[in-house]
């Protein structure tokens, strides 16, 4: 018998008093020879009618012309639930946002050129994650410029694991009490003060071009920091400055022509290996305070390499370990901040490194 039929005769036993036994009998009967084929289809049907009503992490977009589904990127940020992600077509956006009470959510822009927030007049800073004492956990943010405002550009505060990837931020990026940052790829400048600064919190920067501030890093409290392959250029002052009780990794960096290196002051614990640090008026300062370890690091300053930190600070050769190499690291054009290596650097193969610093080597004939 065919399920059409099959379910035709169980719907008109049914309608029957529900004495009538022997037919729901006899057409349990006949069922039960098509029980398995009939199961399956009945339990595929219930999944699929389950799965559409089964909410799933969905896109939600914003544009200023009204062609998306908001035009305001914090009512979009709002509206968002966990695993969705908030779209921001091309467009300058006079607004801030912040980010807090949520979890796995990504806000992306459609581009660094594309999409730029500026921030409004009466608020200080234009993106924020987290807010005290509201965190925000697992956010993503990606693929736009951001631009200071009051002196602030961006914001991490009281959250876990939050990841900046492709950005521009033009300003300072401050982080309190956040832990698991992931910084990488990112262009940061333009501060008037710090380009990141990080306040007890623990994170990760990697592959960053940060320019043009007063300093470059800024790591105090009781922070965790990881520095790979960062270029740090045209600081003020120092490239990167640790500090307090802070623990700083400086793995593979590229200092080159700032105020310093970097200095490593009050009771921080460093280790500094395979970096460039280079064309600064001092390389590296050091507080006896400081409990720092350095090897296979590249130095070629105008003033001195080594300091002791003091009043007056003073040169430290002694500070200076075997493993370091001195003289010009012969960058392919750094007056263009192109800072890779010349194929002619005596940079390669040193120790475990298969080259020091940020950048791997041009493929350049010698000079």
């Amino acid at each position: 018998m065919s399920v059409g039929l099959v379910l035709a005769s169980l719907r008109v036993s049914t309608e029957k008093s529900i004495d009538s036994r022997p037919r729901c009998t006899a057409v349990s009967n006949n069922l039960s020879a098509i029980c398995p084929a009939l199961t399956i289809g009945i339990v595929f049907s219930a999944s699929i009618a389950l799965a559409e009503e089964l909410p799933g992490p969905k896109t939600i977009v914003v544009a200023l012309d009204g062609s998306g589904d908001f035009t305001s990127i914090q009512e979009a940020v709002d509206h968002a639930k966990k695993g969705d992600t908030v779209f921001l077509k091309p467009g300058r956006y006079q607004q801030d946002v912040t980010v807090h009470s949520k979890e796995q959510v990504k806000l992306v822009g459609a581009g660094r050129e594309q999409v730029t927030l500026l921030g409004r007049e009466d608020v200080v800073g234009v993106l924020h994650v987290g807010k005290w004492p509201y965190g925000a956990n697992d956010i993503e943010i990606s693929d736009m410029t951001i631009n200071e405002h009051g002196g602030h550009a961006v914001g991490l505060f009281n959250g876990h694991n939050v990841i900046l990837k492709r950005l521009t931020i033009n300003g300072m990026l401050f982080s309190q009490q956040m832990q698991d940052a992931h910084i990488e790829d990112c262009t940061i400048g333009g501060s008037e003060t710090t380009g990141v600064q990080f306040a007890d919190s623990r994170a990760v920067l990697v592959a960053n071009f940060i320019h043009d501030n007063d300093h470059g890093v800024n790591v105090g409290g009781k922070s965790e920091v990881r520095l790979e392959r960062n270029i740090i250029t045209r600081s003020l002052f120092e490239a990167v400055v640790v500090n307090d009780k802070a623990r700083v990794v400086l793995l593979s960096n590229t200092l080159v022509k700032n105020g310093g290196g970097a200095a490593f002051l009050g009771h921080s614990q460093n280790e500094v290996s395979g970096n460039v640090v280079g064309l600064n008026r001092v390389g590296f300062l050091l507080a006896s305070s400081s409990r720092t370890t350095t090897s296979y690091n590249a130095l070629y300053n105008s003033d001195v390499d080594y300091m002791r930190a003091g009043n007056p600070n003073r040169p430290a050769p002694e500070l200076q370990s075997q493993s370091d190499i001195t003289g010009d690291p012969y960058f392919v054009d750094p007056g263009h901040d192109d800072f890779r290596l010349r194929s002619d650097t005596p940079l390669l193969k040193v120790g475990a490194f298969p080259f020091l610093g940020a950048l791997p080597p041009a493929s350049l004939s010698p000079r």
